[in-house]
């Protein structure tokens, strides 16, 4: 049996991609992962699909494993000889109980390795425009528990020394015991002047900051109505916020946007998005796979050297017509002769990726710009291939036979509805937390309103900002009842993704 070792990660304050790449690289390799609360979700997308998933979490005192259940869960794991990454919120040396648990693998002669991560103190602040230190104001910084362990008879605290002897004061776990730090600091001589910052969900997209003094910040984050979990931060530095803020400032930060296109196509798009501040939603309304039967495209595989042109339709159209070629032992050598139309940037780029090359990228999704890559009077005659799904509109394929072509319709993938956490985003629209849907196609209009029923839909989308990526998305969701406020002048993610950043700072 191999060695076990258990790997203590630290996970980052919160945003998915302040992870180390030590940190990344374990995830993607290790048997199991143990994880906590605060460890995002999203890293969880990186690990082995045969790894167990153990959760651990503790939130306010709804605890699903205790410490010692913990323990014996990496211990046993790994006396099974297994790679256990233990994935910890923030660092997991600074009140993260890590020492706790390296101890208990050391009493069993276990072997261990830390894995340094952010630290929620540093990462927050970092992220409110709050540097932890400053030439001009302070150069000194402590972290501190706001939340000891209760077993104990006295504070490690020394308030007397703390309240005027640090620069910087930050807290961990300190929502609760806020009217008790305040008291401390001011009882022991830190000014009730002193700028105070409360921030929850520190580097995440729904990040939420108070900031006031030691004298007004109980009242201001019980009117806010901010829980835990946060981050407290003390001190002059505090006061810089209001100039160096970054985060808080990004054009889309606080909005919250449902994106529907297929789960492989949604990254690059949610990316821009995040990048723009944006609380993303993940809500796939279509998914391909490949058709029952490669009959068709089979077909006209067999014949390829018969065809003049091929026109792309959709990303997913390459990447099926690609896969099959090779499946049957074919290669990209098979299609010399062939001229290459690719309909937008995304797919022109997946046909280059192949080492293919597109002969014309039209400006927009109409027949009549298709089209006009061939040439209108050059397209009589002309045997032209289009792989794509099986039910798609007919307008292009007709176009082009009307004018004499001769058309094969090759089925390459089949779309169907996925399953989708239907609950959680029912329950926004009905709170009213999202702010804008985005539709890139006709499918994921009419698969978003299937899924609710055309009534309930059209209640649950009331005050809903409708952003459709052109004119036939948005046709389609105008079919519904659904009124598009946002349509970009191209037809592209990125320019769907501008326009939303560009509706919404108006709106500001």
């Amino acid at each position: 049996m191999s060695e076990g070792v258990v790997y203590l990660i630290g996970a980052g304050p919160g945003d998915p991609l302040l992870i180390t790449v030590r940190g990344k690289e374990l995830i993607e390799t290790c048997d199991v992962i143990v994880y906590d609360y605060l460890a995002n979700s999203k890293l969880l997308e990186w690990a082995r699909p045969d790894a167990e998933l153990i959760y651990v979490g503790k939130m306010g005192g709804d605890h699903t494993k205790t410490q010692k259940e913990i323990n014996n869960i990496i211990v046993d794991r790994c006396k099974q000889g297994k790679k256990i990454a233990r994935l910890k919120g923030g660092d997991p040396f600074i009140f993260g109980r890590g020492g706790e648990e390296a101890q208990e693998l050391v009493k069993d002669g276990l072997k261990y390795e830390v894995v340094p991560g952010v630290t929620a103190g540093a990462g927050a602040s970092a992220y409110s425009g709050i540097p932890l230190t400053h030439r001009d104001y302070t150069s000194s910084v402590a972290f501190f528990t706001g939340h000891e362990d209760p077993t104990k008879e006295t504070s490690n605290l020394h308030w007397e020394k703390i309240s005027t002897g640090i620069g910087t004061l930050v807290f961990y776990m300190g929502i609760k015991t806020l009217p008790k730090i305040v008291k401390s600091l001011v009882e022991n001589g830190r000014s009730a002047n002193t700028p105070v910052a409360v921030i929850r969900w520190g580097t995440k997209p729904d990040q939420k900051t108070v900031t006031g003094t030691l004298e007004t910040i109980i009242n201001m984050v019980e009117k806010s109505g901010l829980i835990a979990p946060a981050i407290i931060i003390v001190g002059e530095v505090v006061g810089l916020k209001k100039e160096l803020d970054w985060f808080e400032r990004k054009p889309l930060f606080g909005k919250t946007i449902v994106v529907t296109r297929a789960r492989e196509q949604i990254s690059d798009f949610a990316s821009y998005l995040t990048n723009a501040g944006a609380i993303v939603i993940e809500f796939p309304t279509i998914e391909t796979k490949p058709p029952e039967s490669w009959g068709s495209l089979d077909e006209a595989l067999n014949q390829i050297t018969s065809y003049d042109w091929i026109v792309f339709t959709s990303v997913n159209g390459v990447k099926y017509f690609i896969d099959r070629l090779v499946e049957r032992g074919m290669d990209i050598r098979d299609l010399k002769g062939l001229k290459v139309i690719a309909i937008g940037p995304k797919t022109a780029k997946k046909v280059k990726e192949h080492g293919i090359r597109v002969d014309f990228i039209p400006e927009n999704y109409q027949a009549e710009s298709i089209i006009e890559g061939i040439g209108t009077e050059n397209i009589k005659g002309k045997n032209i291939l289009i792989p794509r799904a099986k039910v798609a509109r007919e307008l292009l394929p007709d176009s082009m036979r009307k004018l004499g072509a001769r058309v094969t319709i090759a089925e390459t993938y089949v779309t169907f509805k996925p399953k989708h956490n239907k609950k959680q985003v029912g329950k926004l629209l009905r709170e009213g937390s999202i702010d804008a849907v985005t539709f890139t196609s006709s499918s994921t209009v009419n698969n978003f309103m299937d899924v609710w029923g055309k009534e309930k839909g059209l209640e649950l989308m009331n005050n809903v900002t409708v952003a459709s990526i052109g004119p036939i998305t948005s046709n389609s969701a105008r079919k519904l009842g659904l009124e598009p406020s946002i349509e970009p002048k191209k037809y592209t993610t990125e320019a769907l993704a501008e326009s939303l950043i560009e509706f919404f700072c108006i709106e500001k």
